[in-house]
């Protein structure tokens, strides 16, 4: 959320709320729709098909942030 924020979003943390997102990043133009998963996790068949069946106007994007032990940044699929 730091990152996002720096460039200026305005975040809301919904982790552990069992929805499809963690993430919710709302910039002047844009809606990120963001899944996190950390250490070796990689989204599940199901859940990766339920946030490509979720239907978005043009300016929201859906995302899975991947934060891999050890790594400083994320790994920013566009789903």
């Amino acid at each position: 959320m730091k990152l996002l924020e720096k460039t200026g979003y305005v975040c809301s943390r919904a982790a552990g709320a069992l929805g499809l997102f963690d993430v919710i990043a709302i910039g002047s133009s844009t809606i990120r729709l963001i899944q996190v998963k950390s250490g070796g996790e990689y989204l599940s068949g199901i859940e990766r098909e339920a946030i490509c069946a979720l239907v978005v106007p043009p300016n929201v994007t859906r995302e899975c942030w991947r934060l891999p032990t050890g790594c400083r940044s994320p790994l920013i699929e566009i789903l």
